[in-house]
Order: C-alpha cells, then structure tokens, then sequence
C-alpha cells in the first residue's frame, strides 16, 4: 500500500451525521433566517460534536483507513461555512440571468434552480483560522493521517460570475482574485504550523465546466468558458505554489452532490490538459461513479509524478458495488494512466451537507471498507 498521503484507500471527507448530532445543531440554530435563538447552547452543541466526530473517527479507523477526516460534522455544507467565515461576504439571490447553477436531479425528479449564492459585498479579509480548531480537535484522537478540506476560491466566482463580486469594492477583478489567494494561503499556513500536512480543495466548477448546460451558462452572461478555466487553475496554481514545505494538496473534483442527486455530466475531456498539465497540483480526486462521468481517456494527459485517486464507489446510493467490477475500472483506467499512478475513494463525500445522502451509516461503512479491501487486492 502507499505510504501516502494521498493513500491507496481514500475517501473525500464528508461523513453521515448521527442524529444526535442533527438534533442538536436544530436546536442550537433554531430558525437561522429569522435569527431566533434555539434552546441549546453552543457550548453544548461542540460537546455533542466531539463526541460525533470521536466516533467517526473510529469507524474510518476500524475499516482500515490511513487518512481520517471529521466527516464535517461542524459544518452546515461543504463550502459554505468557510465562505461565510470570511468578512466580506454574505448570501444573496441570484439573478437567473447570470446564474451558472444547475438544476440537482437524478434519474427521476429535477429539483428547483437554486436561488442564493455567496457574493462578496465587502473586502475580503480573514481575521482568524477558521478551520484550525477543527484540525486541531481531530489531530489529537488519530494516528493515522488527518486531512482537511477547504472549498475552491472560485466558489465565490462561479455561481454569479462578476455580478458575485461587488465592482464597487473591487473594480480590479484581479485584486479580488489577490486577496482570495492571499487568504487561502494564509489558512493553509496556519493549519500547517498546527500540525496540518494533507489539505484537500474541494472544486465543482472544472467538472460543471464538462457539461454543454455549464459552458452555455457562461457564456449567456458573457463570460468564455475556457478563459474561465484558466483563471481557476492559475489562481488554484498560486495558492498550491504557497504552501508550506511538507503539505500535501490534493483537490477534489465531483458534478455535484446533494442528497443523493447531481448537477452536471459531462466526461473530463474539456478541462482536462489545463487541469492536470496547468494546475500545479499533484493529486485529484476524480468522479467516475457513472457514465455520467464519460471515459477514462483524459487521464492521458496527467504528466508522470502525479496521482489521480479514481473515485469509482458511490456515494449517492446504498448499492455496494461489486469489487471484481471495482478492479475491472482500475484496470480500464491503468491503460491510460500507470497503476501506480492511481488510487480508490468514493466519488464524493457521503454527506456534502448536514442532511447527507440518502444512504445508512452501515452502508457508509461497508463501502468505505470496500475501498480499502479492492485497493489492498489491487496494490497489495
């Protein structure tokens, strides 16, 4: 097995919560929108959060698992508490007409455009970690490797484009993208001098970007796709260039994961020279759960020395997959990309908001082992 990170047998992070744990942020939050104060104070809520997060970590740890996360079980989603953690920023509704959101579905229901994105109204600045104490917490109760996620700075840009990012507070679009990398290395930084040495950026836009919808989205409010793209792997280039010496960063790339249902589809082709041959990164971590997913062709083009982990099992549902089918993919992809070269997770996070997909805690853990049982076979 590799001595990593990234491993072998990966996950993305994300974790179902225990409903002890969802019963007591609705209490702590009561009706967040109203800013009415729930019952239960935080001081409880982290106690009940601690005790979560010493029980994920145990379970990733029974399964075989060499990187540990805290399931986020101090987040509401995936991106947004880093987001809103930040001065400058808030949530607003979008305009349809600049939106580069799709719709979340599945096989057979089409949810409701989402309506409210993260805009920046002020200047961005970050007055304090905002995910150190998180790491912290977790590093003292493994032995294994813990990893941290944080979300792409260009979930600030996407979803509205320029509309996003007040012109009155940055009328230079590339002092916003300076400040964005300034703060992102900056966290990085502090999680590295708490003992941090495996961060993951956690980015849908390059995936989005697959599909026909995305790319039409962007350029219906004026904005060209590709020079899009370029702009994201440039600036994710400048914060991967930061990092402190001995800190692994990997980024995550998925179509969306909402209570079991996608956004996009769409195979890797179009973003994929920039992202593997442009983004100075050296890990991926790639959805290949679907034929939504397209083929394994563009792992071509990842130059020797970096890793894709291919994330073949779904998180989406409570089917385990079989794991002759699991090494018959790894063998597809290995005709395009050297086996050692390549590693196996979940296409993405079990629960990449509080409510999780629609999938038991038993579910979770059965694949998770799964991944570690294939890889195990597959690399020894």
């Amino acid at each position: 097995m590799s001595s990593g990170p990234p491993f072998r047998a990966e996950h993305v992070g994300s974790l179902l919560r225990p409903e002890r744990l969802l019963k007591a942020r609705a209490a702590a939050e009561g009706n967040q929108y109203r800013q009415a104060r729930g019952p239960l104070h935080y001081a409880q809520l982290k106690e009940i959060e601690d005790d979560a997060i010493r029980d994920v970590v145990r379970l990733q740890e029974d399964v075989g698992l060499q990187v540990v996360t805290d399931g986020e079980f101090r987040r509401r989603s995936w991106f947004q508490d880093f987001l809103l953690a930040l001065s400058g920023t808030e949530i607003t509704f979008v305009d349809s007409a600049v939106s580069a959101a799709l719709p979340f579905h599945d096989d057979s229901s089409v949810d409701k455009l989402p309506g409210h994105i993260v805009s920046v109204k002020q200047k961005l600045s970050r007055n304090k970690g905002i995910f150190t104490d998180h790491f912290a917490f977790l590093a003292q109760l493994t032995g294994r490797t813990p990893k941290i996620s944080l979300p792409s700075p260009s979930m600030l840009h996407f979803w509205g484009g320029r509309a996003a990012i007040d012109s009155a507070v940055y009328p230079d679009i590339d002092e916003f993208w300076d400040d964005a990398v300034n703060i992102w290395s900056a966290e990085i930084a502090a999680l590295h001098a708490v003992g941090c040495r495996y961060v993951q950026i956690d980015d849908v836009t390059f995936p989005l970007l697959c599909d026909p919808n995305g790319q039409a989205a962007l350029r219906a409010r004026g904005d060209d796709p590709m020079a899009t793209l370029r702009t994201y792997a440039s600036v994710l280039s400048r914060i991967a260039a930061a990092a402190p010496k001995g800190m692994t960063i990997a980024m995550h790339m998925c179509r969306g994961n909402n209570r079991g249902k996608w956004m996009a589809s769409g195979g890797f082709e179009y973003v994929s020279e920039v992202v593997f041959q442009h983004v100075a990164i050296d890990h991926f971590f790639m959805e290949y759960d679907t034929g939504r997913a397209g083929d394994f062709a563009p792992l071509r083009h990842v130059p020797k020395g970096k890793r894709v982990v291919l994330g073949l099992v779904s998180s989406k549902t409570p089917i385990l997959e079989a794991r002759d089918e699991l090494k018959r993919r790894i063998d597809a992809a290995a005709k395009f990309l050297q086996l050692d070269q390549l590693c196996l997770s979940p296409q993405c996070g079990f629960a990449s908001n509080f409510m999780g997909n629609p999938v038991t805690v038993d579910d979770e853990r059965r694949k998770l082992a799964l991944v570690v049982e294939t890889a195990r076979e597959v690399w020894g």
